[in-house]
């Protein structure tokens, strides 16, 4: 079968490719084309367009680029008309993925959303869309299911995370061959996840780095985001005990200590790794303010949202600064605070599912109508 899959940033990319993996198990004929990264490309298919021209964040960044996403959409609607797939996948990615759904679907062509998009949050009332243009969904967290069959009776299928699979099927790193690698000295790692994205990365990494002279026991690894080039990272670099690794981000966090997070998927990775981390967020101002005045939850980031109480402190825009960043690093690196922390992870990781998520997904496609 044909198979068209819509994936716009790292994280998608990475869910987007196991899936492909597993689809290629149930179907060996399978033929992918797709929006996605190089993890997909890897796999085999023809790669339309890269995520990395795909990224805006925040509402002032989506106007600012709106000329050029309502290229990108109608690029996809003729890609897709001219290669007719037996099934269109999507991955998360609402605000582009929802405009695709609502064409394609009055066409005929079999809808699949892997990864529901998190209207939990914010733009309940895509539900109304959702019902009318996705044939199957397929959700992730466990709360997801409850949400969509009890309160809006949409039938959706619970796989578990993907995150599992990923993380379990990781090559495990030698810690001594790669701190020889990466020039990393004996210290404990602190790693920084500062986000994929150029704007997240400019306003979270340069907090993130003023409090490297409090800590002089450990060292501070920056995760480069598989999106992004050195020479970006090069500006926020000036301290000797700062150092930088491109694109290994699960054999850093497998070694660190502790982390600093910047709110997203990367806080779940951080905790299924059993890794003590502060949660930082920072938006323009403009968009933050439209947000907390839209987006109606107590947390963001799903390791709370998951747990539904605090398990990992958040900084978020104005608490987001070096004395508060300090204070609550210190409280992760102490033993009494790990030690309820490790207890909350793996609570965590029951509540999720288990593996295969990527193979239920696979299984249901394929067989699906």
């Amino acid at each position: 079968m044909k198979y068209y899959i819509i994936a716009g940033e790292a994280s998608g990319d990475l869910h987007a490719s196991n899936l492909m993996k597993a689809l290629l198990k149930k179907d060996p004929a399978a033929e992918f084309r797709f929006w996605g990264g190089d993890l997909m490309q890897q796999v085999g298919g023809t790669l339309v367009k890269h995520y990395r021209e795909l990224a805006f964040m925040g509402f002032v960044e989506v106007l600012m680029n709106i000329r050029t996403i309502i290229k990108n959409i109608s690029l996809c609607k003729k890609d897709i008309a001219a290669f007719q797939p037996d099934k269109l996948i999507f991955i998360d990615y609402p605000g582009f993925n929802f405009r695709i759904m609502k064409w394609a679907k009055p066409l005929g062509i079999e809808t699949h959303y892997y990864i529901s998009p998190q209207i939990w949050a914010w733009k309940e009332n895509r539900i109304k869309a959702i019902k009318r243009d996705v044939d199957e969904m397929y959700v992730i967290l466990p709360f997801e299911k409850g949400f969509y069959e009890d309160k809006h009776n949409f039938p959706v299928h619970f796989v578990g995370h993907p995150l599992l699979d990923a993380i379990a099927d990781r090559q495990i790193v030698n810690e001594n061959n790669f701190r020889k690698q990466h020039q990393l000295s004996n210290q404990p790692i602190i790693a920084l996840l500062p986000g994929s994205r150029q704007q997240e990365i400019k306003k979270m990494l340069a907090i993130m780095l003023d409090v490297v002279d409090d800590f002089k026991d450990y060292q501070f690894v920056i995760a480069g985001a598989p999106s992004q080039e050195y020479e970006f990272y090069k500006q926020f670099i000036k301290e000797k005990n700062i150092s930088f690794v491109a694109n290994q981000t699960y054999d850093l966090l497998s070694l660190a200590t502790a982390a600093l997070v910047t709110s997203g998927t990367a806080t779940l990775e951080t905790a299924l790794f059993k890794v003590p981390q502060v949660v930082c967020y920072k938006g323009s101002a403009i968009s933050y303010h439209i947000a907390k005045r839209i987006i109606k939850l107590d947390y963001i980031s799903l390791v709370n949202l998951i747990m539904n109480r605090e398990v990992v402190k958040e900084l978020i825009q104005g608490e987001f600064n070096t004395k508060n960043l300090k204070k609550e690093l210190s409280k992760i690196l102490s033993s009494s605070h790990r030690a309820q922390l490790f207890n909350d992870y793996y609570e965590l990781e029951q509540k999720l599912g288990g593996v295969g998520a990527s193979d239920k997904t696979a299984s249901l496609i394929v067989t699906s109508k």
